[in-house]
């Protein structure tokens, strides 16, 4: 029986590798990724229709070709790479005595992606339609002055700053930041977690915000997450958006109460509300004192006409007409059935009162 060294059957392995020079265009979805010293390291899987893994393989696109790559990628996508996504990339297999088989990248098709986050796009606004959520936050009516806001944004983002100074230039507004991962494969777990913590405070606030800042369009593609935006849709509280991004208009978006390109245009919505009914208070308050006067000489009209008619139908106006007032002990005497003979009678007149006796 013939032996060989670890090292010799490396070789042979290495060399029958070697030997085939084609590349392979792969579909297959990123399970995970992370960058390290420029390079990218992927692990590549294939599920069963079971949902059971089929294939996994590691693969990384070394930092020469991965500097060219990600830009081109992420220009035509909108997004970056990240766990869960459909990728279609070429890899040629190399094999090393140490460090064993490698998948290189040596190119990426980002039409394929494209294609993908599509079809999952379209697939998730139909299961929200489908489930009758999709319009759900379009029946809020918000406040007549909103004061109190829950902002849920990256604290350190420059949007949230631009937010905060836009909001507060003019009138005030009582503003909780709840942090959350705003981009990449934790934001929907981080913005979901935001949601939870202000729903457990609901009372608390009358609208909800959620921003993030401009700059590149890379990483969005967590505002499309079914999760998130069925979580949004059915939020007790209005939520709005300011994503920072004019490319297409996120799932989120659509399901938001109200949406808007960016954090400042967020803010400005709030000044211009209030600017609205801080107006239509002034009215208000303008049509009460005309109506207030109106209404004040109305009555003094009124109260001029009852007082004609009260001098018209005074006991002193009658007396000067020649008519004069019997009475006994300050009754009224109606009928001459009412005396006696010996009854003290007061007779009144207009300039005085007259006494006689009953004969």
């Amino acid at each position: 029986m013939k032996q060989y060294t670890l090292s010799e059957v490396c070789a042979i392995v290495e060399d029958i590798i070697s030997m085939e020079t084609e590349t392979y265009w792969v579909r297959a979805e990123i399970a995970s990724v992370s960058e390290r010293g420029g390079h990218c390291y992927l692990d590549l899987v294939e599920k069963a229709e079971t949902g059971l893994l089929a294939a996994k393989l590691r693969a990384t696109c070394w930092a020469n070709v991965y500097a060219m790559l990600r830009p081109y990628f992420e220009q035509e996508t909108g997004t970056s790479l990240q766990a869960g996504m459909q990728i279609l990339v070429e890899i040629e297999i190399n094999f090393h005595a140490v460090y064993g088989l490698s998948a290189n990248i040596i190119n990426i098709d980002p039409k394929y992606t494209v294609g993908d986050l599509a079809r999952q796009r379209q697939e998730t606004i139909a299961r929200l339609q489908k489930e009758g959520v999709l319009d759900m936050q379009k029946g809020f009516v918000l406040p007549t002055i909103v004061r109190r806001i829950a902002v849920i944004s990256a604290e350190s983002a420059a949007g949230y700053g631009d937010f905060c100074h836009q909001l507060q230039a003019r009138y005030r507004f009582d503003t909780t930041l709840f942090p959350a991962i705003m981009q990449g494969e934790h934001a929907v777990k981080s913005i979901i977690a935001a949601l939870d913590a202000i729903a457990a405070q609901e009372e608390e606030f009358e609208a909800v915000v959620i921003i993030r800042g401009g700059g590149a369009t890379t990483d969005l593609s967590c505002f499309d997450d079914y999760n998130l935006c069925n979580h949004c849709a059915q939020f007790p509280l209005p939520v709005i958006t300011g994503i920072g991004h004019t490319r297409d208009v996120s799932v989120l978006d659509m399901v938001a109460f109200q949406a808007l390109k960016t954090p400042t245009a967020v803010a400005q919505f709030f000044v211009d509300e209030r600017e609205h009914q801080s107006i239509r208070i002034q009215e208000l308050r303008r049509r009460l004192r005309q109506t207030a006067e109106r209404q004040i000489l109305i009555r003094r009209h009124k109260l001029e006409i009852l007082a004609q008619a009260i001098k018209m139908h005074s006991p002193e106006r009658i007396y000067r007409m020649g008519y004069s007032l019997a009475t006994i002990d300050s009754k009224v005497i109606r009928s001459t059935a009412d005396l006696h003979t010996g009854d003290r009678i007061t007779t009144h007149l207009n300039d005085g009162t007259v006494q006689s006796i009953v004969q």
